[in-house]
């Protein structure tokens, strides 16, 4: 019974508006303007310390290894990828953590690319970081 009413709240929640949805999408936006300044530690801010990423080359363990991935991106103080937007399909509650779907696109640079992400969002003391990223 009590796992039911989670559930039923966990859905109230969503259909009234999650208000850590605004946080999420702040802490993305973020993280883009990072991003498109070419600055990967604004850009990885978004990121947990323990977070793990999966991507094209498998999987990757800590915010230090998932930001060196990244860094060729961002040779030179400017990144030669595009600007970076998000496109927000769904931003589902999953008890006290937010998994979010979205598309991303990038845009400039080399012409434009996209993709899909799915990221695990948890409240930590700096706001919401990302526990889980798989981008592809």
């Amino acid at each position: 019974m009590m796992g039911m009413m989670a559930i039923g709240i966990a859905l109230v929640a969503a259909q009234a508006g999650d208000p850590a949805e605004a946080g999420i999408r702040a802490a993305m936006t973020a993280s883009a303007a990072g991003w498109d300044a070419g600055n990967l530690d604004r850009f990885m801010g978004i990121y947990a310390p323990d977070a793990v990423y999966v991507g094209a080359r498998g999987l990757v363990r800590g915010k230090a290894a998932i930001a060196d991935s990244y860094r060729t991106s961002f040779a030179g103080g400017a990144n030669s990828r595009g600007r970076l937007s998000f496109e927000y399909l769904l931003i589902r509650p999953i008890g006290e953590r937010r998994m979010v779907f979205a598309r991303w696109h990038l845009r400039g640079g080399n012409g434009e690319e996209s993709g899909m992400t799915t990221l695990v969002f948890e409240r930590r003391a700096g706001g919401w970081k990302i526990v889980a990223d798989h981008s592809s």
